[in-house]
C-alpha cells in the first residue's frame, strides 16, 4: 500500500497571553491507502491539534505551523495550498468528524441543509438530488425517520444523533482520507459498533485511509491496523495494534492499558490511574514528557528527550528504558500489578433522596407529531447510592436527567426531592434545590460560557449561593482544578483554549464547587481518556464515601457504569425496560435489548473481536414519535412474538428487586 498522507516534523504552537503553548512538537507519521491509524493519548497530548493541522484549520496569528513542517497528501505539501485548491482539499479529499458535534454544527441551519451544503460545494448536483442523498446519508448512519430528521435543527437531536449527523457530513463526498476525532464519544455501544462497521465497509470499498483519534482502547483494538501513542505533544510509541496491546514498550502506553475498565472489576477496589497531571505545554519538560509521572523514571529521563528506539520493523518507541545500559523493566508484570487500593466503606441510607413517579416528557415536533422522549418512567434513589442509566442515543436518558434537575418541566408525573415535589417548591426552596442538585452536562463546550474564564465558570455557583469570597474563593477554585487533574495556570484561560477532555473536567469541577447532595452525571467521562476517567471516577467514589454524595450516572461506557453503579436502569425509546442491581443486570440480563447492549461492549483485545448485535435488526427500529402500542423493541427483537407487537408490556418484578418490561419474562 502507498502512503496517501505523509506528515514530517509537524510542530504547532499557539501564542497566548501567558506565552507560547507548544502543542505539537516534531510529530511524524504515515497513513496508507485503506488502513486505519489510531492516535491515542490523554487530553491535551496534541491529538486534535495534529488532526486540525492536516486540514489547515490552525488559524493565525494565534496558531502557527512551523515552516519546517511538512504535510504531504498524495505527494503534495498541502501547507502550500491556497484558494480553490485548499477548498477542494477540505471536505473533498480529506474530511473530518469533529469531536464536539453540537459546536461543529450550525445551530441556525437544519441538519439536512448542512449535509446538502457539503455535497453541493464539492459536486455539481441539483438541490433535489443533494437532499435525497442527505436523507440516504442519515439513513446510512442509522438515524431513524431520516425524512423527518432532515428538516430538524441540531438542538432537536440527542448528542449521539448530532454525532451521527457529523459522520454523515464527513462521508457525503466520499473522501480519500477520513479524520475521525472521537467519532464514537457520544454514541452508545450498539450504534458505535454499527458506525465503525460502516466506516470499515466504506474503507474496504473505496480504499479510504482513516485517522482515528480516540480514548477508547476497545474501539482501537477492534478497528485499528496501527496505533500511535502521543503524550506531551510528541509521539512516544508507534506500532501495530497487536504489538501495542501485547508487547507495549513505553511505560505511558502500559499505564493506559492498566487503566482500562473491565466488566470483572471489583467495585471495592479503586481504578488504577496515572498519578499526577499531563505537562504544562507553556513550559514543556526538557526530557521525556512522561518522566514526572513515570514510576520507573531515571535521572536521564528528566534531563534529555529520549531518542527513537527501533523494536521491530513496525514498532518504535522513545523511552530511555530501551537503552542497553538501562535497567530491565518487565512491562507485562507492570500492567498486571495494578495497585489494590480500597474505595472505602459504602455510605448506606434508606432515605429516598429522589423519587420519580410516572414521569413523562413529550415534545411537539410537528403539527400532529409528538416525540415521547420519556414515557411513564418511575424509580427512586437512596442517599449515597449511584443509579446508572444506560441505553442507546435518543432513548431519553438526557431528557430524563434534565427533567430531574428541573431544566425541563414534566409533561406528566412528578419528581420528588426529599419527599417534596419540585413543581410545588417556592423560589427559596428552588434556590436550595438548585444548590443541592447539580448536573454535569454531556456537551462540555456548549455548557461553558465562552466569554468567561475557567475561574469564573467554576466560581459562578460560589458567587450565586454566597459560599466563598476573596482569597478563600480563589483557593477553592485551585482546589477544584487540582481535583479534576488540571492546574492553577488553567484558571485564567477561556474554554476554547482547552481540549474536549479538559473542558469536560472543567464542567465536573463546576458541578462540585457548591458541595451538592446529588449530581446528575450526563456522560461525565465520555470525552476523557482511560487514565483521567479513572481519576474522575475515583474522585466521585471518594466523595460518595466521605459525604454520602448521590449520583444519577448516565453513560454509554457499560463497563464503567457497572463499576460505579449500585443499580442500573436500562432505557429504550423513552421507557425503562430493565432495572436491577448492577451485578444482576450484567450477569443475568432478561430483556433482549439489555442482552444486545451487553454483547456490543467493545473488548480491548485485538484477538477477541466479535460480531455485535448478531441477529438483531437495527434498520427497522421503532420511533418514539407517535409510537404505536406494543413493545418498542419488537421490530428489532429476534425473539418477538405477536403479543409484543400489539400489547405494551409493564415493568414487573420477576426476582427480588429485579424489574423487567418484556412479555417473554412472564
Amino acid at each position: 500500500m502507498d502512503n496517501i498522507l505523509d506528515v514530517n516534523d509537524l510542530q504547532v504552537s499557539f501564542n497566548t497571553y501567558a506565552g507560547e503553548v507548544k502543542s505539537v512538537r516534531g510529530v511524524s507519521f504515515r497513513v496508507k491507502k485503506g488502513e486505519t491509524l489510531a492516535i491515542v493519548g490523554e487530553s491535551g497530548s496534541g491529538k486534535t491539534v495534529t488532526a486540525k493541522s492536516i486540514l489547515r484549520l490552525i488559524k493565525g496569528p494565534i496558531g502557527k505551523i512551523k515552516d519546517t513542517s511538512e504535510i504531504n497528501f498524495q505527494g503534495e505539501n498541502i501547507l502550500a495550498y491556497k484558494g480553490k485548491k485548499l477548498a477542494s482539499y477540505r471536505g473533498g479529499d480529506v474530511s473530518m468528524i469533529f469531536q464536539d458535534a453540537m459546536t461543529s454544527l450550525n445551530p441556525t441551519m437544519k441538519v439536512g441543509d448542512q449535509i446538502i451544503e457539503s455535497i453541493r460545494l464539492h459536486e455539481k448536483v441539483s438541490k433535489k438530488d443533494a437532499r435525497n442523498r442527505a436523507i440516504e446519508m442519515l439513513r446510512l448512519v442509522k438515524i431513524t425517520n431520516p425524512e423527518l430528521r432532515v428538516d430538524e435543527y441540531p438542538y432537536q437531536l440527542s448528542g449521539g444523533m448530532r454525532q451521527r449527523v457529523m459522520i454523515a457530513i464527513a462521508l457525503s463526498c466520499n473522501p480519500k482520507i477520513l479524520i475521525a476525532d472521537e467519532p464514537t464519544t457520544a454514541l452508545d455501544v450498539t450504534v458505535q459498533a454499527e458506525i465503525m462497521d460502516l466506516l470499515k465497509s466504506l474503507q474496504n470499498e473505496l480504499g479510504i485511509g482513516i485517522l482515528l483519534i480516540t480514548h477508547d482502547l476497545g474501539v482501537v483494538a477492534e478497528n485499528a491496523d496501527r496505533v500511535m501513542v502521543m503524550y506531551g505533544g510528541t509521539v512516544v510509541e508507534e506500532a501495530t495494534v497487536e504489538e501495542i496491546f501485547y508487547n507495549p514498550q513505553h511505560l505511558y502506553t502500559a499505564s493506559l492499558l492498566r487503566a482500562i475498565p473491565k466488566l470483572s472489576m471489583d467495585r471495592k477496589v479503586k481504578l488504577t490511574s496515572i498519578a499526577g497531571s499531563p505537562p504544562d505545554m507553556l513550559e514543556p519538560p526538557k526530557g521525556c514528557p512522561f518522566a514526572p509521572r513515570c514510576e520507573k523514571a531515571m535521572n536521564i529521563c528528566k534531563r534529555r528527550m529520549p531518542k527513537e528506539f527501533i523494536i521491530s520493523n513496525t514498532h518504535k518507541t522513545k523511552c530511555w528504558l530501551k537503552h542497553d545500559s538501562a535497567p530491565r523493566v518487565a512491562i507485562k508484570e507492570f500492567i498486571e500489578e495494578s495497585k489494590k487500593v480500597n474505595v472505602g466503606d459504602k455510605f448506606e441510607s434508606d432515605e429516598k433522596i429522589l423519587e420519580v413517579k410516572n414521569l413523562k416528557k413529550y415534545f411537539q415536533v410537528g403539527k400532529n407529531k409528538t416525540l415521547k422522549a420519556v414515557d411513564d418512567v418511575s424509580f427512586y434513589i437512596n442517599k449515597g447510592e449511584t443509579l446508572g442509566i444506560v441505553g442507546e442515543s435518543g432513548c431519553g436518558k438526557t431528557t430524563c436527567g434534565r427533567t430531574l434537575v428541573n431544566l425541563y418541566t414534566p409533561s406528566e408525573g412528578s419528581v420528588y426531592y426529599r419527599g417534596q415535589s419540585i413543581s410545588d417548591m417556592n423560589s427559596r426552596q428552588l434556590m436550595d434545590f438548585n444548590k443541592d442538585v447539580q448536573m454535569i452536562f454531556q456537551d462540555p463546550y456548549a455548557s461553558l460560557n465562552p466569554r468567561m474564564t475557567v475561574a469564573d465558570i467554576i466560581a459562578e455557583g460560589l458567587d450565586i449561593h454566597n459560599i466563598e469570597s476573596g482569597k478563600k474563593r480563589q483557593e477553592r477554585i485551585y482546589e477544584l482544578l487540582n481535583m479534576v487533574g488540571l492546574n492553577k495556570s488553567h484558571a485564567n484561560r477561556f474554554p476554547h483554549e482547552f481540549s474536549g477532555g479538559q473542558r469536560q473536567r472543567i464542567g465536573i469541577a463546576r458541578a462540585l464547587s457548591v458541595n451538592p447532595k446529588l449530581i446528575v452525571c450526563d456522560e461525565p467521562i465520555s470525552a476523557l481518556d482511560m487514565s483521567i476517567q479513572a481519576q474522575v471516577i475515583n474522585l466521585l467514589l471518594d466523595l460518595q464515601t466521605k459525604i454520602g454524595l448521590t449520583y444519577v450516572f448516565i453513560a454509554h461506557d457499560l463497563s464503567m457504569v457497572k463499576y460505579i453503579s449500585d443499580r442500573v436502569a436500562v432505557m429504550h425509546l423513552g421507557r425503562i425496560v430493565e432495572l436491577a442491581d448492577s451485578d444482576s443486570i450484567y450477569q443475568n440480563p432478561y430483556h433482549p435489548y439489555t442482552k444486545m447492549l451487553m454483547e456490543s461492549i467493545p473488548i480491548p483485545d485485538p484477538k477477541n473481536i466479535k460480531d455485535a448485535n448478531e441477529g438483531f435488526n437495527s434498520d427497522e427500529a421503532e420511533s418514539p414519535i407517535n409510537p404505536k402500542a406494543g413493545c418498542r423493541f419488537a421490530k428489532r427483537c429476534k425473539y418477538a412474538m405477536e403479543i409484543c407487537r400489539s400489547t405494551t408490556p409493564k415493568l414487573k418484578e420477576i426476582e427480588k428487586n429485579h424489574y423487567v418490561s418484556c412479555h417473554m419474562s412472564f
